[in-house]
C-alpha cells in the first residue's frame, strides 16, 4: 500500500531538515575567539613542536659523535693505561653520558621549548627582532658529575652545569657555559649548528672537566658526621662530595 502524504506535511519535514542543516553549520562554525585561538596554536605550538623534533635529530647526531669520541680516544687510551676507563652510555632517547677518567658527563635533551627574557642579548639583537620565532629554542645541557657519585650512588654529591646549548628552528646556535664554552660559541645571528660545531663544544666540555679539579675541602666544613652516618651500611654515600665544596670559586664566578 503507498502512502501519500500532503503538501503540508512534506514542507513541514523539509522544514525540520533545513532547520537541522543549519544548526549544524552553526556548531561546525569558529567563533573570533576560536579563530584566534587556532591562529595562535598554529603559529606557537606548531614553531614549537618543528624545533622540538629538529632537536632530536639534532640530539641523535650529538650521541653518534660522543660515542666515536669516546672510541677513538678509548683505542690510544689502552696503550697509555687500560686502568682509565673511558665508555659511553645512551641513558634514553633525551640522554647520555660519557665517562672519562674520574669524571662523566651527562648531555640531556629538555623536552621543552624555550623563549629568552626579554633582557638577553640574544632576544635583543637585530636578528631575533626582525623575527620574533628565531628567538625560541630548543635546549641541550651539559652536566659534569665525579664518576664515583653515580658509581657509588652518592645521593647527596654535586653535579656542575657546565654548559647549555640553544638552537633555533634555523638551526642557529648560541652556548652559554664555562672558559671557552662560553665565548666561542656566542654568535647567534650567524652560526648554524653542525657536526663539526657539535664535536667541538663536546671536546671544549671534556677538556675543562679535566682541568676542574676535585679540592680537598675545608676542615671546617666536614668535621662533623652524625651517629647515624656512620652506623649506616653506606657510610660512604652518606658523606657529600663536589669539586668546590665549601669553597668560595672565585675563579668559576670569573668565568
Amino acid at each position: 500500500m503507498v502512502e501519500f502524504c500532503s503538501q503540508e506535511h512534506i514542507d513541514f519535514h523539509l522544514l525540520l531538515y533545513c532547520m537541522d542543516e543549519n544548526l549544524k553549520s552553526v556548531n561546525t562554525a569558529l567563533s573570533p575567539t576560536e579563530e584566534k585561538i587556532l591562529e595562535a596554536l598554529r603559529e606557537k605550538a606548531c614553531l614549537k613542536q618543528n624545533i622540538y623534533r629538529q632537536g632530536r635529530e639534532l640530539f641523535g647526531q650529538l650521541k653518534l659523535i660522543l660515542k666515536d669520541l669516546v672510541d677513538r680516544l678509548e683505542d690510544y687510551m689502552d696503550e697509555i693505561d687500560d686502568d682509565v676507563e673511558l665508555y659511553f652510555k645512551e641513558t634514553n632517547e633525551l640522554e647520555a653520558e660519557i665517562k672519562f677518567g674520574g669524571d662523566v658527563l651527562v648531555f640531556s635533551m629538555h623536552t621543552n621549548v624555550f623563549r629568552f627574557d626579554d633582557t638577553h642579548m640574544i632576544a635583543e639583537s637585530n636578528y631575533v627582532k626582525s623575527e620574533s620565532s628565531r628567538g625560541y629554542v630548543n635546549m641541550i645541557q651539559i652536566h659534569n658529575f665525579l664518576a664515583d657519585s653515580l658509581k657509588y650512588n652518592r645521593l647527596k654529591d654535586i653535579g656542575y652545569l657546565i654548559a647549555r646549548i640553544f638552537i633555533n628552528k634555523d638551526q642557529h646556535f648560541y652556548v652559554e657555559g664555562k672558559r671557552q664554552l662560553g665565548f666561542l660559541y656566542n654568535d647567534f645571528d650567524n652560526m648554524v649548528i653542525n657536526e663539526v660545531y657539535l664535536r667541538a663544544i663536546a671536546e671544549s666540555a671534556m677538556l675543562y672537566t679535566i682541568d676542574f679539579d676535585l679540592l680537598v675541602p675545608p676542615y671546617d666544613k666536614v668535621k662533623k658526621i652524625t651517629v647515624q652516618q656512620r652506623l649506616s651500611d653506606h657510610f660512604q654515600a652518606q658523606q657529600t662530595t663536589a669539586k668546590r665544596l665549601g669553597f668560595t670559586f672565585e675563579a668559576d664566578r670569573a668565568e
